[in-house]
């Protein structure tokens, strides 16, 4: 792997790695500590309360395999809890609950961030892995050093896709706390313990950000002049 010893690379994305880092173990740690926490509802209760109140009747919940796997998928309107999340009465699953189902109501309303997400979704699952691809074939051999400039291209996609899909999250965060506390579903002398964990999931996607921002820049700088040499 060309970029495995390459002090540019590891002095520009270190900052990235180590948020990211410090980010999983803030999710980690908050949410062992808001799991011990009793909710009123389980997490799959809690987000049909959400979704029912906003006349979601139609999004279906159903549980799914992994831990923290938790999602919300647009095209079949079905939102997929981990079992975890799905059957604890916790603060924790109620919080993760609450924010997959803001995704939802995002859904439901044309949030334009989450359209422009999902239709950048299929370029940005192709540039993650054949931009890099790209831009390294073209480096290393003469005869192909025209693909340098697409690979870049494409890689730009997952930094778009990125920069979109974190106000997103951010914003799903914000309509679950809202929700939680307007319906009744957690006090708010109880959100603290929410507000640390989907704060600190937060946290993951600005690392997730900075890290294809970074790569993009560095590919730029490393790679940009071959496709002129």
């Amino acid at each position: 792997m060309i970029l495995g010893f390459d002090w540019l690379y590891w002095a520009m994305l270190a900052p990235a790695m180590l948020l990211a880092l410090w980010a999983q173990w803030r999710v980690r740690s908050t949410y062992a500590s808001a799991q011990q926490e009793p909710a009123p509802l389980s997490g799959a209760a809690a987000a049909r309360h959400i979704l029912d109140s906003a006349g979601l009747t139609d999004v279906l919940i159903e549980p799914t395999p992994g831990h923290l796997s938790d999602h919300y998928d647009p095209r079949d309107k079905v939102l997929r809890l981990s079992h975890e999340v799905y059957q604890s009465r916790s603060l924790a699953a109620v919080g993760i609950a609450a924010h997959e189902a803001g995704h939802a109501l995002q859904d439901a309303r044309n949030y334009a961030p989450l359209v422009i997400r999902n239709a950048a979704v299929p370029v940005a699952n192709i540039g993650s892995g054949l931009g890099i691809a790209l831009v390294i074939l073209g480096a290393a051999m003469a005869p192909l050093k025209f693909l340098v400039i697409p690979g870049i291209l494409l890689f730009g996609a997952v930094v778009f896709f990125q920069m979109v899909n974190l106000p997103m999250e951010f914003d799903a965060s914000a309509r679950a706390k809202r929700q939680l506390v307007e319906l009744g579903i957690v006090p708010q002398q109880d959100m603290a313990h929410v507000n640390g964990v989907l704060n600190a999931a937060a946290w993951t996607y600005v690392a997730a950000t900075l890290q294809s921002v970074l790569m993009l820049l560095y590919l730029l700088m490393r790679f940009g002049g071959h496709s002129r040499d």
